[in-house]
């Protein structure tokens, strides 16, 4: 029933999955594992058509037995060491929807009952009101019972440094990365500013070092964040032979894959490893040269120009105050805040990169996004009217309180 992820493709098992296996069978370096098929997922939901019903019968019953047992067979077959238990849903990675952070992966996962748990809450994942609202607004949403989820199990690949590459869209463009200590959850989910990489097309190396003050790592068999020693937080993550050696790499996988490429990676040991590869959704922002930065100003997440209301979001709590128009203000945006995309006419964290999953959400959403905003929630005031530019990775203050008439178009413009 099961899959070895070097033999997976997209029809079976999902693009993330048939992703990893064509670079496996082409030698690029990614982890051994296997792949829970879309069948096993089908069989679990039956004939539950209703979204909200499949995810509580799959939150509500254990693995089947057969299943249960080749999951545990499969794991002996690895050696049973730590693994990394992942999405691979059938309109996830695609060249028209990324679904970024929208499910369910877990890290450090070990013995067959973890992972059997941790792959139904990757099946349940595909049904939760913040991925449905990702499909709705988007337009890729399926009639029910068109799409299904497979789940990858990989060794765990315990990274010093990780990140995220985007290969060049075209032969001028140089390779995009961002990296930071530890596992790349902290890069990918935006909890720390990463060091930022253009490898130009040339082999010449920009480097943007920012202060990384926490990392992700596996200890004791579980995760826990950690302060980054004082001396580490503005040491560059990568030299520059190992973001060119990187942007190598990344090339031969858009090779591989046909087109331009969103790549995770992992550095353990020296050795570089491939966590995922799926197609740029939408174009990255620039600095236009010579620019003058304002006060405000951060890292260019998406492109486009709005004026709205500065809507101050710390949490959950503060959900409910966030209007159409308003521009979100965060200390950094979790999966879980994706609906709020759908509402907001723009977004300013104050930390992560331009290759993080909020970062592409709002791309393919087209709203401006400008990252790494320091002390932006207490910089700007909420309720302020404020300018936006997510090109230019700028803010400028209008006004300082609510009210008085102050612009708040539906969407933003765009370049």
């Amino acid at each position: 029933m099961f899959v070895p992820l070097i033999s997976a493709v997209a029809g079976e098992c999902g693009g993330k999955a048939g992703a990893l296996g064509a670079l496996l069978r082409a030698g690029v370096p990614v982890p051994d594992g296997f792949v829970v098929p879309f069948a096993a997922y089908r069989a679990a939901v039956r004939e539950l058509k209703d979204p909200g019903a499949a995810r509580r019968a799959i939150e509500s019953r254990p693995l089947d037995p057969a299943v249960l047992k080749e999951l545990a067979r499969a794991l002996d077959d690895l050696g049973d060491p730590p693994v990394a238990v992942r999405s691979s849903a059938s309109d996830e990675d695609t060249g028209q929807l990324s679904a970024a952070g929208q499910h369910e992966s877990f890290l450090a996962v070990h013995g067959a009952a973890d992972v059997a748990d941790a792959v139904r809450a990757c099946w349940a994942s595909l049904l939760t009101p913040r991925a449905l609202a990702y499909r709705d607004a988007t337009g890729h949403r399926p009639p029910s019972g068109e799409f299904a989820m497979a789940v990858i199990v990989q060794r765990q690949v315990d990274a010093d440094v990780s990140g995220v590459m985007f290969t060049p869209a075209g032969p001028d463009d140089g390779t995009r990365i961002e990296s930071s200590w530890g596992l790349g959850p902290s890069v990918v989910g935006g909890t720390v500013t990463p060091d930022a990489y253009r490898v130009a097309a040339d082999g010449s190396v920009e480097q943007t070092i920012a202060p990384k003050r926490t990392r992700l790592d596996r200890h004791d068999g579980r995760l826990v964040v950690r302060d980054v020693p004082v001396p580490d937080r503005d040491r560059p993550t990568l030299d520059a032979a190992t973001a060119v050696g990187l942007a190598e790499l990344g090339r031969e996988i858009a090779a591989v894959r046909g087109g331009p490429q969103d790549v995770e990676w992992a550095i353990a040991g020296g050795r570089v490893w491939i966590l995922q590869a799926r197609p740029i959704t939408a174009v990255l922002p620039s600095r236009v040269p010579g620019e003058v930065q304002s006060a405000l100003a951060g890292t260019p997440g998406s492109r486009g120009t709005v004026t709205g209301t500065a809507r101050i979001v710390r949490g959950p709590g503060d959900f409910a105050r966030v209007r159409p128009g308003d521009i979100l203000v965060c200390p950094f945006t979790d999966p879980a805040w994706t609906p709020l995309l759908r509402v907001a006419a723009g977004v300013v964290t104050e930390v992560g990169g331009v290759l993080s999953h909020a970062a592409i959400v709002a791309r393919e959403h087209g709203i401006p996004a400008v990252l790494g905003v320091a002390e932006a929630t207490s910089r700007l005031h909420d309720g302020a009217a404020v300018t936006l530019d997510g090109t230019t990775g700028t803010i400028t203050v209008i006004r300082e309180e609510e009210g008085g008439g102050a612009a708040r178009p539906p969407r933003p413009r765009r370049p």
